[in-house]
């Protein structure tokens, strides 16, 4: 036997597809959202979007540099967390505020729990979280839009479902995005663009974004009592960038389709619960943070017994 040969453990599949290039297929598939972004809350939507992008690859930077370990901005992982995080967040977010989000992100969510494919929870989604906590006003203050309140949809329906008064957007106003909420959770149009890029780049699987935004829809117009209130359901809040953008996300998600599917209902289940019956008028960012925790136990039972082996 050559000794030149190299003997490795299976699977021994290469790919063209790299870490890069699937950031960089996410990040074009967001641009939509970007612009429409910009279109409805001014140009402050991009300086919010670029200093989350800047102060994310600045931490990412900093950290490795200071622990000697390799760099790995150019993989693009930090970039897209920054953009992720910025469409989490109203158009009026003080600065400082959206910095620190990034540090959660980066630092206490990706990179002490060793970087890019071993954080246990989306860093975009925990650090919205984080900062709903900390920033609670600021977090949930919106800009007037035209005539409309700057309210997001989900709090106008929250007081109608109190006996209270308030005026609904029309739906086709909630699929273009005219409507308050975070910079690039309001247009359903423009987020379904990037999901359409991301099935014909292979880069995702539809299976969570449609059993997540389906589990909402179903339930929401079965309790509701008619289908018109699933759809506005399904067009309101952050379900469609959770679902397409942060739920899908490779570390965090199921590795078999069942478990995907698991995973999807999980999602949309507790997303329902919270916007109903919670105290808070949305639910998905804490509906994603809880499946990600239990997505470890979901991959050991949805996995397929090899041939000839014994249950794990």
């Amino acid at each position: 036997m050559s000794s030149n040969m190299i003997v490795s453990y299976a699977p021994h599949i290469r790919d063209k597809l790299s870490t890069n290039r699937i950031m960089l297929d996410v990040i074009i598939a967001l641009l939509p959202a970007f612009g429409i972004a910009i279109w409805v809350f001014g140009p402050r939507a991009a300086l919010v979007t670029g200093v989350c992008v800047a102060a994310c690859v600045l931490f990412e930077f900093l950290y490795e540099k200071l622990l000697k370990r390799k760099n790995t901005i150019s993989d693009l992982s930090a970039v897209l967390t920054g953009i992720l995080l910025a469409y989490n967040l109203p158009v009026t977010i003080p600065l400082w505020q959206a910095v620190v989000g990034c540090f959660v992100a980066i630092i206490l969510v990706k990179q002490l729990f060793g970087g890019l494919g071993k954080n246990f929870a989306n860093p975009a989604v925990t650090a919205r979280i984080v900062m709903f906590m900390a920033f609670p006003v600021a977090m949930t203050t919106w800009v007037q839009i035209d005539v409309l309140s700057g309210a997001t949809p989900l709090v106008h329906l929250s007081h109608l479902l109190k006996g209270e008064s308030a005026t609904l957007p029309v739906k086709w106003n909630l699929f273009l995005g005219i409507h308050g909420g975070c910079l690039g959770e309001t247009s359903e149009l423009a987020l379904l663009i990037g999901f359409i890029y991301l099935l014909i780049r292979r880069v995702i699987t539809p299976i969570i974004p449609l059993t997540f935004i389906g589990t909402v829809f179903a339930l929401t117009a079965l309790i509701g009592g008619n289908i018109h209130f699933g759809i506005f359901h399904i067009l309101s809040g952050g379900l469609f960038l959770g679902a397409i953008f942060c739920a899908t996300d490779y570390v965090t998600s199921p590795i078999t389709n069942k478990g995907r599917i698991i995973f999807g209902i999980g999602c949309g289940l507790i997303t329902v619960l919270i916007r109903l019956y919670g105290s808070y008028p949305e639910g998905v960012s804490f509906a994603i943070l809880v499946m990600n925790m239990v997505v470890p136990f979901i991959n050991k039972f949805t996995l397929k017994k090899a041939l000839g082996g014994l249950k794990a």
